[in-house]
């Protein structure tokens, strides 16, 4: 393309048309849109609607915080259950993330303080070359806990789906919880809701920024967790009713 100076003044006097045109349009200025309302009146309705949408926005995890609070314990004031749920919390290089080994750090801690019989991991397993579930039984068995003492759930594909099947497929109705801070008021809810008399340990963990991502992400999980709680659907999986659990407790019994 060549340039010579009068197509650069014939772009230059298009440009000018088309701004003139724009301007005699908006009544001889340009219209800009206007994020604060002109009229009083408007600006009241404007603030009425951003505290009514921040109320709803708010009250899942309110109502979170009402049901689990009382129920948050530490290791050593936890109730003895016969039963400690562990949710899955991710895999790094094949084994438990340092969140998730945290976790079972306090299952196994809780079993050794004879606060549970039995450690009911519940994970993802949804694809072959990804067991949360094992890596969990093989991470507790390294650190204490007999075999024959873990019961694996390998369709615990979030916090709903872990809780709804350990009471419907494992016949555990009450237990102790044990995940992050961040998320046991979430997973007590849950489990409550399903029906399982729940308390939670929430484990201490560095507040790095997989932290505070997981602290924004539950004010957001939060809104799906009072909608699983209020229409309490199906898993993702269900399934046939597991013995795991009772065979479990039956031959801790035994000794």
């Amino acid at each position: 393309m060549r340039f010579s100076l009068g197509s650069a003044w014939g772009a230059w006097g298009a440009w000018g048309k088309a701004r003139g045109s724009a301007q005699r349009w908006a009544g001889g200025r340009l219209k800009r849109p206007r994020l604060i309302p002109r009229t009083r009146r408007a600006q009241r309705r404007t603030v009425q609607a951003l505290m009514l949408t921040a109320v709803f926005a708010l009250a899942p995890a309110t109502w979170l915080h009402a049901v689990a609070d009382s129920r948050v314990r530490t290791t050593a004031g936890a109730p003895a259950r016969d039963v400690v749920v562990v949710f899955g919390a991710g895999l790094w290089r094949g084994g438990p993330s340092p969140y998730l080994a945290n976790r079972l750090d306090t299952a196994a801690e809780l079993y050794r303080a004879g606060k549970a019989k039995v450690v009911l991991v519940t994970g993802d397993n949804s694809r072959t070359e990804y067991d949360e579930p094992d890596a969990m039984r093989a991470y507790l068995v390294a650190h204490g806990v007999p075999d024959k003492r873990i019961v694996s759930d390998f369709a615990g594909f979030d916090t709903w789906d872990s809780c709804v099947r350990a009471k419907k497929i494992f016949g555990v109705d009450r237990a102790v919880l044990v995940s992050q801070g961040f998320h046991i008021r979430r997973a007590i809810g849950l489990c409550r809701a399903a029906g399982v008399d729940a308390y939670g340990v929430g484990v201490d963990a560095r507040r790095d920024a997989t932290w505070y991502y997981g602290g924004v992400r539950e004010i957001l999980a939060a809104g799906k967790a009072a909608l699983d709680a209020a229409t309490e659907p199906d898993p993702r999986f269900l399934g046939r009713q597991e013995p795991g659990v009772a065979e479990a407790l039956a031959e801790a019994s035994a000794h």
